[in-house]
């Protein structure tokens, strides 16, 4: 079995769709929830899911280096996990940690706090005429590592940040699943 780990910071709708997308699988498995935030609401999510979820500081964002062996983890999965991967953790899992972002990079839309909402208001503030979702692997650099998946979408000329993070998020539910279990089964 291949085990994962998703750190997320927030409400945490990709994480539970991964939960459910690979809550029967034959041969991959999410063992454990990770959250840095004691207000997210993906620990409600992780409980109705019966998802283990530990909650810790971001001063301690190395030493769930331990939990990682604890749960025997192989893959790390961030889903809208908002703080910098210590090296210490890439260096453990280089070529094995995946994340999501909401929008094509690189791009000036891409980076240190390009972010959620902020990523669709630089895109539609900038007159893109596309956008799309980002898969890629995570190395030392914010938004940097090999893109492993990207698909567009149209920006149309009367969407709202809003209308755009509405097409973004139905991407990342259809498509983030997809890639991870592609993406783990051929490693």
């Amino acid at each position: 079995m291949i085990n994962l780990a998703i750190y997320a910071s927030g409400s945490g709708t990709n994480a539970g769709n991964i939960i459910r997308y690979f809550k029967n699988h034959p041969e991959i498995s999410v063992k454990v929830v990770l959250c840095n935030n004691p207000d997210a609401y993906v620990i409600q999510r992780a409980k109705r899911l019966e998802m283990p979820c530990v909650v810790f500081p971001n001063e301690e964002l190395e030493e769930t280096m331990d939990i990682l062996s604890e749960y025997e983890i192989d893959y790390i999965i961030l889903a809208g996990f908002l703080q910098k991967v210590p090296d210490k953790i890439i260096d453990a899992y280089r070529g094995r940690i995946i994340n999501i972002h909401p929008a094509l990079i690189p791009s000036q839309y891409g980076g240190k706090g390009m972010y959620g909402m902020r990523v669709h208001n630089a895109v539609i503030a900038a007159g893109e005429k596309e956008s799309g979702i980002t898969i890629h692997l995570v190395d030392e650099i914010y938004d940097n590592g090999e893109n492993i998946f990207q698909i567009r979408c149209a920006v149309k000329p009367d969407d709202t940040p809003e209308d755009l993070a509405s097409r973004i998020h139905c991407l990342e539910q259809l498509y983030f699943p997809r890639v991870i279990e592609s993406y783990v089964l051929s490693g």
